[in-house]
């Protein structure tokens, strides 16, 4: 059988809204962070450990502060010697995978998912999600937005405030709403 589940990583439209399994592990990855979001910043090891549970791949030294949002953890991949700074959030319906070396400013988002525009099967709750690939030593501004299916490559920094709606090539200082390539660096 195939489940709504098998269909958002397969990328295939699926229902979100109304699945059973979809909606417990949603609510079970909020239960998870809600208890991380509560820690007092002294409860670095028990941080640490209630996030390693709930992310998919962690490298050996990482930082994500508090308050931090995302649907299922275990769709998060991240690599060694990686910060992300508060109030992020990671709508990992699809893989989202950060290199090594990545430094994440406030207020940023990650979306792989996303609503077609036809308006009933927007108002029937079907979606879609596109995986998001950050690479190696990449920085990204505050508040920036990175939406479905996007690539950012090795060496790249992310101005404050972009929306990512393109991939970004490797070596690019990048910023806009719409992101755009200013210069290599």
């Amino acid at each position: 059988m195939i489940t709504e589940k098998i269909k958002m990583l397969a990328g295939e439209l699926y229902d979100a809204n109304n699945d059973v399994e979809l909606l417990a592990e949603r609510r079970a990855c909020k239960s998870v962070l809600h208890e991380i979001n509560r820690l007092s910043p002294d409860e670095d090891e028990r941080r640490n450990e209630l996030l390693r549970s709930l992310i998919g791949r962690c490298g050996g030294k990482f930082v994500i502060e508090s308050p931090f949002h995302c649907d299922y953890g275990y769709n998060i991949e991240i690599g060694e010697n990686f910060y992300m700074n508060v109030n992020c959030v990671i709508l990992d319906e699809a893989k989202v995978k950060f290199g090594d070396n990545v430094f994440i400013a406030p207020g940023c988002g990650f979306f792989t998912a996303g609503h077609p525009l036809d308006v009933e099967q927007r108002n029937r709750g079907i979606e879609y999600a596109r995986p998001i690939t950050v690479g190696n030593n990449v920085w990204i501004g505050g508040n920036v937005t990175v939406l479905p299916g996007i690539t950012i490559g090795d060496n790249s920094v992310i101005g404050a405030g972009s929306v990512v709606t393109k991939d970004i090539p490797a070596g690019s200082l990048a910023v806009g709403n719409p992101c755009k390539v200013i210069r290599q660096i």
